[in-house]
């Protein structure tokens, strides 16, 4: 799919936009629910372009367990491009996005609203401060999380 990039070529598109707004959000998106939609939506508002930096499989292991992601990264991006909010998406492996933030160079940076400044990753807030980029939190949507829904279908089922 031509809006699932690799990070020399999200580099590149990045050029190629320059003078544009570019929002930059990144996470997980395991299992999309209504929760992921609002918050991207609302996200896409903010500027021109939206990329989401979608965690691989390996990172998502590491952060989430080994019983994790429920959905491997191809199927993850490929349902995350095919957004109607979403202009590209770039998939990244280490466990926290800043050296793909940094490559990128976003003007805004998004994070869910259960962040703030002190508790999002430290590293990627100096680096992003250092860029020129705002950091923007945007609540979430009650009643919506992955962690949620995994409980709910274990339950359904048990």
């Amino acid at each position: 799919m031509k809006d699932i990039l690799t990070i020399e070529d999200a580099k590149k598109w990045r050029k190629t936009i320059k003078g544009k707004k570019l929002i930059v959000t990144n996470g997980v998106y395991d299992l999309l629910h209504p929760g992921h939609i609002e918050y991207l939506n609302k996200a896409k508002q903010l500027g021109d372009y939206l990329l989401i930096c979608c965690n691989a499989d390996a990172s998502v292991k590491a952060l989430k367990g080994q019983k994790r992601p429920i959905i491997d990264e191809v199927n993850r991006a490929f349902m995350l491009a095919s957004l109607k909010c979403v202009d590209k998406v770039v998939l990244f492996e280490e466990v926290e996005a800043l050296n793909t933030l940094i490559a990128i160079e976003p003007d805004i940076y998004v994070k869910g609203g259960d962040y703030t400044l002190e508790t999002i990753n430290q590293n990627e807030r100096k680096a992003l401060e250092a860029l020129g980029s705002s950091i923007e939190f945007i609540s979430f949507k009650d009643g919506f999380s992955t962690t949620l829904m995994i409980d709910r279908i274990i339950d359904a089922y048990s």
